[in-house]
């Protein structure tokens, strides 16, 4: 694995673990009225599309099962600001899909 792509998947990582950190004890009525909670994920969320973009193509063919697609689109939501931020998806993707993204990457980084 490229140093490159260590870097870029420990960053990712390193969002991942502020998200969880953000959000730790709260609901989503109480996500949705944090607005300084709000735009730290947000911006943890768009960072993390941005770097998805980076990796090499070799990490993204061998590992088809991370929606790296989905990361990106993400962050082009979040930063076009396409139709304003959904938070409910925001909020399910926090607590439905970042531990699975979490565990996914930390597989990879496992490998090296």
């Amino acid at each position: 694995m490229k140093s490159k792509d260590v870097m870029i998947l420990t960053k990712i990582i390193t969002y991942i673990n502020e998200l969880k950190d953000f959000i730790n004890g709260y609901d989503q009525n109480m996500f949705e009225k944090d607005k300084k909670t709000i735009n730290a994920c947000v911006f943890d969320l768009s960072q993390i599309g941005e770097l998805t973009s980076k990796l090499s193509k070799e990490i993204i063919e061998e590992n088809p099962n991370i929606e790296w697609n989905g990361l990106k689109s993400l962050r082009n939501r979040i930063v076009h600001d396409y139709d304003g931020i959904n938070l409910t998806m925001i909020w399910g993707f926090l607590t439905e899909e970042v531990d699975e993204l979490n565990k996914q990457i930390s597989e990879i980084l496992n490998k090296k």
